[in-house]
This record gives structure tokens, C-alpha cells and sequence, in this order.
């Protein structure tokens, strides 16, 4: 044991001198903390649930060519917390060269190899369920974004590099759960902690700052119980963030948007620097944020519809659009809030929505989707459920019908057919295709 760690310390600093040669800027990290493993058998119907006949099967290639198999990271998480996992993933003592002889001579297909340098092969067991199992690895050089890694055999020396405690254990086949830096007493009190020093794990990588905030939403008991050391630590390091893609950011954004506390989350980002490093301008809307989230809770609105509060206007949402690389749909709910969020809806809100369907209906897509979500942002939860329910009723008049009443073509025909459409929606809809006929030669005089 001792020749191996020596052997393995000989290759890191060997590895980082030549690294430290071309890349000045990356940092090397050695093995860090002895731990403190502890162990409990977990014995849940919800772990019981996970055995179908590809994992048992997965677990039989291992066991047969001796490797290390067990399930690693939030998998672990969820299931203490009594859930179901959404993703399973696995960590091994085997190599990437090894796990692939495994599974070529057990005639197994393996898919998407782009994880292949960072220790992961996708294997797809009875072409029925795809599995990601990566070898147990150390991260040699960092740079705030990426990782160049070195393989291990130590279970504890990839839970070292993991960033929070409570996605830092592994658990066996047999129900143990292998827990080196207090996750399980973490995941009880609720409490949201770095593995080791804080100011490390998000140098290592810097979008963990926005991965605290949204496990956080996530696990903790309430608001405002973060420990302030790491508030500290993250206002030191969110300048980090302007290295990471949009792309990567807004992963992380989405989920926080619409997690448990968003609305204090944002604002204790906001307070901390942060808001100024994913796209948010100088001076976001945090009251008005903070309105909406109050306005959603409960309701699932999308991630957009609740971020929007922060922008005053059109503008810092295409700068918010070029910093994240928004969806062109993410970027078209955005500018809708923005536009209408202050109309003046009269009376009914309702009818106003109804009436913005039916002006915009055939004309722009997924305009009854985005309506919805202003309904949300303000708060009409239920007159949302009602109007995704509702259909447009068709408009009776064509414009076959004015050019048959010798309407001319060019501005007065399209302000005839629209005041035609504004006659029917005073009607609530109710006029006829004849009545409204009636009044074309009325409305072309008056708009001649």
C-alpha cells in the first residue's frame, strides 16, 4: 500500500511539472484529508426498486472479472432521503481499458464514448437501459472549468474530490453506505456543506458555487440557514464564473429558478456578487423578483417566467439571452412578460388573456403557452388551469369575404379586417359571419 501511494504521488507531481511547463494558470492538488469513513446499511423499498434484470446483470460483469461496482452520488442522496432516483450512476475500480475488454467479451454494446478521457463508459445492457459507469478518478491539474484526471483504485480519494458532502458516498449492492466526510449527518440536519475546504472545491471548479445554491433549494430546512464561511467563500470566488459557458450556467440557473426557496436563493446570489457573472445587469428587480416568486409558489412555473422579474427591460433580456445562449422559445417567453407584464387588463384578466389569443391566434405559435405563464407571473393560478382548458372560438371572417365586398388591397384592408375582429371580441364572440358582413361598408368608410 505504501509503494502505491508513493508511485502515485511520483506520477501527480511528475504530471504537473510538465503540465506547469505550457499552463501556468492551472493549479495542482494533492490528496487531500484522511476522512472519517462511516458506514450504515440502507434497506428502503425505494433501494429494493432499483434492481431490474440489466443493473443485476451489470452487477454480475463486475463481479465476474473481480471489479468494484457501486452506486455513486446523488443516486446514494436520493435514496437516504426516501426518493427514487431519477439517474443511476456507477463508480468502479475498473479502468476504461479494462472496463471495455469486460464488455466486449461479454459481447455488451458500448455508446457515446466522449466521457472516455474523464474515466466513463456507457454500457447498454439487453438494448434495453443504458448505464454510466466511471472509474474511480483523482483531478490532477484544474483550471476553474475543466479537469485533467488520473485513475485510483481509492474510494476515498474520489469522495475527496467531490464537491458536497452529501454527494460524496457510495453505496454497495448489499445496502452499505460508504460515507467518508459526515454526508449522512449532513443529509439528517439538512445542512448543504463543501467536502473539505470551500474555497478549493470551487476553484477546482467554479459553476459548484451555483451547484451549492441549487442543492440547497433542494435539501435545506429553511431560507437562510446557510453557514456564513461559505457565503464568505463564495463572494471571494464568484469572479470565477465568468469563465464558465452560458450553456452550463443556465443548467444550474433553471433548476434554482424553480426549486425551494428561489426567491431568498436569488437574492442572497444577488448580495454575493454572483447575479453580475451569469447575466443579470447591475442592478436587477429584486423586490419585483421576489413578488413573483411569491406569486408562483406552488403554481411550477417555468424558469424563464419567474427570472424575467429581475429584468427591467427588453434590452437586459438579450443581453441575459448572450450571456446563458437561451432557447429561441426561453428568449420569446422572456420579451412576452416583459411586454405585457404592465398592460392594463380592465376588468378581467381572463378576458384580457382570451383576447390577446384570439388577436395573435394563426399568427404566432405557442402564444396560448406563453399567456399562461403571464397568468403565473401574476399570480392566477387557478384562471391559468382555466384558460389552458379553453380553445379560441374561429373568427367567422375571411379575407375572401372583403375582397368580395370590393375591400381594397393594402392598409385599409388590413384595418378593416382587424376592427371587424375587434366588433366580434366586443361581442364576447357572439356576432354571426352575416352581422359582422353588415358592418364592412361602415367600418371602410370609416377607416378610408
Amino acid at each position: 500500500m505504501y509503494q502505491q501511494l508513493v508511485r502515485r504521488l511520483f506520477s501527480q507531481v511528475t504530471h504537473t511539472c510538465k503540465q506547469n511547463l505550457h499552463v501556468k494558470s492551472r493549479t495542482f492538488h494533492y490528496p487531500k484529508r484522511a476522512g472519517n469513513l462511516k458506514i450504515m446499511k440502507l434497506d428502503s423499498s425505494q433501494f429494493h426498486g432499483i434492481f431490474n434484470p440489466e443493473l443485476r446483470q451489470l452487477i454480475k460483469y463486475f463481479e465476474t472479472y473481480k471489479y468494484e461496482l457501486r452506486i455513486a452520488g446523488g443516486a446514494v442522496r436520493d435514496l437516504l432521503l426516501g426518493n427514487h432516483p431519477h439517474d443511476i450512476d456507477f463508480a468502479t475500480t475498473a479502468t476504461p481499458d479494462e472496463m471495455k475488454a469486460l464488455f466486449e467479451r461479454e459481447n455488451v454494446r458500448m455508446i457515446n464514448n466522449k466521457g472516455e478521457k474523464h474515466g466513463t463508459i456507457t454500457a447498454r445492457i439487453n438494448d434495453k437501459e443504458n448505464f454510466e459507469v466511471t472509474t474511480l478518478r483523482i483531478d490532477v491539474v484544474t483550471d476553474g472549468r475543466h479537469a485533467e484526471v488520473e485513475f485510483t483504485t481509492d474510494w476515498q480519494v474520489d469522495a475527496n474530490r467531490r464537491d458536497l458532502t452529501i454527494n460524496a458516498m457510495f453505496l454497495g449492492f448489499d445496502g452499505t453506505v460508504y460515507d467518508y466526510f459526515n454526508g449522512m449527518e449532513d443529509l439528517e440536519q439538512r445542512r448543504v456543506r463543501f467536502v473539505g475546504v470551500a474555497d478549493e472545491r470551487m476553484q477546482e471548479d467554479y459553476l459548484r458555487i451555483l451547484r451549492y445554491f441549487r442543492f440547497y433549494g433542494r435539501i435545506a430546512g429553511g431560507p437562510s440557514l446557510h453557514e456564513p464561511e461559505t457565503l464568505d467563500s463564495i463572494r471571494q470566488n464568484a469572479h470565477g464564473l465568468a469563465g464558465i459557458s452560458g450553456e452550463r450556467l443556465w443548467v444550474e440557473v433553471k433548476k434554482i429558478m424553480t426549486g425551494n426557496y428561489a426567491g431568498p436563493i436569488v437574492q442572497t446570489m444577488i448580495e454575493l456578487g454572483v447575479g453580475a457573472f451569469i447575466g443579470l445587469p447591475e442592478k436587477p428587480n429584486v423586490q419585483h423578483f421576489l413578488e413573483v416568486f411569491a406569486n408562483t409558489e406552488g403554481l411550477s412555473p417555468l424558469p424563464m417566467t419567474r427570472l424575467s422579474a429581475l429584468l427591467p427591460g427588453e434590452a437586459e433580456m438579450y443581453d441575459l439571452h448572450k450571456r446563458l445562449k437561451l432557447s429561441s422559445e426561453e428568449l420569446k417567453l422572456g420579451l412576452f412578460i416583459i411586454q405585457h407584464r404592465d398592460d392594463d387588463v380592465g376588468e378581467s384578466l381572463s378576458k384580457y388573456c382570451q383576447d390577446l389569443i384570439i388577436d395573435t391566434v394563426g399568427r404566432e405559435p405557442k402564444v396560448k403557452d406563453r399567456i399562461i405563464q403571464l397568468m403565473l407571473y401574476k399570480g392566477e393560478g387557478t384562471q391559468a388551469d382555466k384558460l389552458a382548458c379553453w380553445s379560441p372560438p374561429k373568427f367567422p371572417v375571411t379575407g375572401h369575404d372583403l375582397f368580395a365586398h370590393n375591400v381594397p388591397k393594402g392598409p385599409v384592408f388590413a384595418k378593416t379586417l382587424n376592427e371587424l375582429r375587434q366588433i366580434w371580441k366586443r361581442s364576447n364572440c357572439m356576432m354571426s359571419k352575416e352581422e359582422l358582413i353588415d358592418k364592412i361598408d361602415e367600418v371602410v368608410k370609416e377607416k378610408s
